[in-house]
This record gives structure tokens, sequence and C-alpha cells, in this order.
């Protein structure tokens, strides 16, 4: 260890509001800012880390190896995965006071909560939040209501903000020990299962709602008329064909078809039967 390191850990040092709120704002906003195919969001991260680091360590060595030891591969949801980096500047502010915290004990908590961190955020946020939020926004919205769009941003962020920014700063306040309440008892699988289900259920919700698929085939003779839709399908279960087409849709994906492909056949499909007035 060398002399302007042995300085460093001999100083008695803490973080600051001011400090943790500054670090918290720039992964807020430059998280998805900066990926690359090696490592992903590190190079966030590091950029987040920067004021918290500076405080710390005050010798150009020490700095120095702050910012190469968060330069490793990182990705994460980055609203849920916001509790990691409140970990890992406590532990930051225990390694600079002098406790016995190697680099590879960092970057191995860091490590080990990305993963399931990511499945639950992935789950709140892109499967549970955004989706009511849309569910609500686009009903005002075609109401010829321009609130819409703007309470959805406002919404969103707020409850973005609110859920990364008390994540961040209880992950700092419990330190090492909000890993152990994490992972204990299988909580994060219990968790994502339930949002999963939630989630499922939305989206089945929003499907009835906006998907609207209806056939104008009818049959005539003489006075009478047969309407294909209101006549049969309607009377079957209204909302039928969406319904199937959500059925094959999910069939398809389990089979294997990419995303991206079975837009492009369903946009053919709709194409040929919008011109044979089939839909």
């Amino acid at each position: 260890m060398t002399s302007e390191m042995k300085s460093d850990r001999e100083k008695n040092v803490s973080l600051s509001k001011k400090d943790i709120v500054k670090s918290y704002i720039r992964w807020f906003i430059f998280a998805q800012s900066n990926y690359n195919y090696e490592r992903l969001q590190a190079t966030a991260f590091a950029h987040s880390m920067l004021p918290v680091l500076k405080k710390l360590y005050t010798t150009k060595d020490s700095l120095k190896d702050a910012v190469q030891r968060h330069l490793s591969f990182f990705n994460t949801e980055p609203i849920c995965g916001s509790v990691i980096h409140g970990i890992t500047i406590a532990m930051e502010e225990e390694k600079a006071n002098g406790a016995d915290i190697n680099d590879t004990g960092i970057n191995a908590i860091k490590t080990g909560l990305m993963g399931p961190l990511a499945g639950i955020g992935d789950t709140l946020t892109q499967g549970i939040i955004t989706p009511i939020l849309l569910a609500i926004c686009i009903g005002i919205t075609n109401n010829k209501n321009i609130a819409g769009p703007i309470l959805f941003l406002v919404a969103q962020y707020a409850i973005m903000f609110g859920i990364s920014y008390t994540l961040w700063t209880n992950g700092y306040k419990y330190g090492k020990k909000a890993v152990e309440e994490i992972l204990e008892g299988g909580a994060v699988n219990k968790v994502i299962e339930g949002a999963s289900i939630l989630g499922t259920l939305v989206m089945g919700g929003l499907v009835g709602r906006f998907v609207n698929i209806e056939t104008p085939i009818k049959f005539t003779s003489g006075d009478f008329v047969f309407s294909l839709q209101t006549d049969l399908l309607d009377k079957l279960m209204p909302g039928l064909i969406p319904l199937l087409l959500t059925l094959l849709v999910l069939k398809a994906l389990k089979k294997g078809v990419t995303p991206v492909k079975l837009m492009g056949i369903l946009i053919v499909v709709a194409a040929i039967t919008g011109i044979l007035g089939v839909f």
C-alpha cells in the first residue's frame, strides 16, 4: 500500500446527503445513456459514483483505483437496481475509512444483485406500472384531451423517481445488511412471481380494451341479413377475435418466432385481410 493510500485511509470521512443526492441524479438521468457491448452500464455506474468517490478518495492513485473498480461489467434495471448503488456507496464509505473491504467484495455484491433486481424491476416497471398508466392515459387521450400524454409523462417520471430514490437512499442507509434482507427466504422469487401474475392480468385487460378487430362479413337472403360479427361472434363472446389473435401470437412466441418477425407477419396479414374486407 502506498503512502498516499495510507493517508487516505487514515481520514475519517463521511458523506453528506448532498453527495448522495448528486450521485443519484447522475444515475437517474444518465443510467442508459452509454451502453457498450463489453460492459453495458459500467460507464454510467462509474459516472454516477464520481461525486462520492471524489469526496472519499482525495489522492490521485486511490481515486483512480476507485473509478477503475466500477468500470467492470454491470447491467440491471435502472429503477429497482438503484438499491445496488446505495449499498455500494455505503461499502465505499466504509472502505475509505479503513474497513477491510476489497475490490472483489464490492463487485461481488454488484454482480450478485444486478440479476435478481433486473427481474423485479423489469416486471414492476415495464409489466405493471407503465401498462397501467398507458391504459388510463390512452383512455383520456381518446376523448381528444391533451391531458392524457401530459399526465402519462408526469406520472411516469414521478413514480419512477420515487421508487428509485427510495431504494437508493435505503440501500445506502442499510448498507450490506440490505443484501441479506433482499435475498433472505427467497423473497426475490416471490416478488417476481407475484408481479408477473399481476402484469399478465394488466396486459390481458389492455388487449380486451384497445385491440379492436371486427369482421364486416354479412350474409343476405332477401330481406334477411346475417352479420357474422354481431349475430354470431359477439353473442358467443364479445372480443372473441382479439382473444384468438392474442392466443395465436402467444403460441408463436412460445414456438420461437421472434417479436420483430411476428410484427412483420401481423402487418402483412392485416393489410391483406383489410384489402379483402375480411377484417
